[in-house]
């Protein structure tokens, strides 16, 4: 396996560590349809539907759920998000240094990705001083990646790290989806987003050496024209979802082929890989992935459970089921997310 990997190729970054943080509010999915359809403009009978649908059982949310209506302008929401958003990505990031046994201070590199909220100075600054960096960390923040940030945010901590294979870089995503609830939305792509989405943050502790898999090859993919089908729609309002309703059309029509065009090139095919690490998109996603590539959905096992306990984290999600997943040593595992643009990040593993 691997066979069309060069030596010159290798690329020896390791994940070292991984910690994911979930806010302390905890409901279950019914609480949660209950209040948003008092809260939003969103039809009740819609909310239900994907209550169904998407088999999410419950969610952990940035605020209480009488607080949400509190939340009356962009500017309350974005505040809450900055506030809360620091405090879970402080913790993840002291969780994953303590499970890669690295101190705060020996970090070189560290980025940080988020779609769900705005900062300046950039959350990573306060976050940087927060967790006890130095002052002379390396610092990448990076908005509008969408769910596909935790997959393309280890890709580039790769590529940092093959310049850099001393050093040691970090990777934090931060998403608070549920700060966006739009009061007035009574769209489609609204009510579902009421029903998937939920809040957390992660960090990756990544080195040149040491314990963990090992990053083997990295792809980034971006398709053109296709801007519409996932993002936000940014206005004053703040964040409206754009959920686009020919968005598993085309993951079934592309991302299947792309998947094994990027496998083959390490002389591999899809059932040759021990452990897969996806995205959890939604229920429709996931099995239209496992369809294209003729896998069991057995093999996501771990990516469903974490959508039925927790929703969709965006960017957090993949790095939450990346946490969750004991490879098989000896063998390759693919990491892989979607998101806004549209795109899609796969990441290749040895365990």
């Amino acid at each position: 396996m691997l066979a069309r990997l060069s030596k010159r190729e290798k690329q020896d970054m390791h994940i070292s560590g991984v910690h994911t943080v979930l806010p302390d509010h905890r409901y279950e999915q019914a609480e949660i349809i209950e209040a948003f359809s008092r809260l939003t403009e969103a039809d009740r009978d819609l909310l239900e539907h994907f209550r169904a649908a998407t088999g999410v059982r419950g969610r952990n949310l940035a605020l209480a759920l009488e607080d949400y209506g509190k939340l009356d302008s962009f500017t309350r929401a974005n505040e809450a998000y900055a506030e809360i958003a620091l405090d879970l990505a402080e913790r993840a990031v002291l969780g994953a240094l303590a499970k890669a046994d690295v101190p705060p201070e020996k970090v070189d590199h560290l980025m940080f990705c988020s779609s769900t909220g705005l900062a300046t100075p950039s959350l990573d600054a306060r976050l940087a001083q927060r967790a006890g960096l130095r002052d002379d960390v390396r610092r990448v923040p990076v908005f509008g990646l969408g769910c596909a940030a935790g997959a393309a945010g280890l890709a580039r901590l790769n590529d940092y790290l093959r310049g850099w294979p001393a050093h040691v870089a970090l990777l934090v995503c931060a998403e608070l989806c549920s700060l966006t609830l739009q009061r007035d939305d009574t769209s489609v792509a609204g009510a579902l987003a009421g029903t998937l989405f939920g809040d957390g943050a992660a960090a990756v502790v990544a080195t040149g050496r040491g314990p963990g898999p090992e990053v083997v090859a990295t792809r980034s993919k971006l398709y053109p024209g296709t801007g519409h089908l996932m993002g936000w729609e940014i206005g004053r309002h703040g964040f409206r979802v754009v959920l686009d309703p020919g968005l598993i059309g085309f993951v079934e029509q592309v991302v299947g082929g792309d998947v094994r065009t990027f496998l083959a090139d390490y002389g591999l095919t899809p059932d040759q890989v021990g452990t897969w690490i996806c995205h959890p998109g939604g229920p429709k996603v996931i099995d239209t992935i496992a369809g294209v590539l003729g896998l069991p959905a057995s093999v996501f096992a771990v990516t469903l459970e974490s959508m039925r306990e927790h929703g969709n984290l965006s960017s957090v999600s993949v790095l939450h089921v990346l946490q969750r997943t004991r490879g098989r040593p000896g063998q390759p595992g693919l990491l892989l997310a979607l998101g806004p643009g549209f795109s899609a990040e796969l990441v290749l593993l040895h365990w």
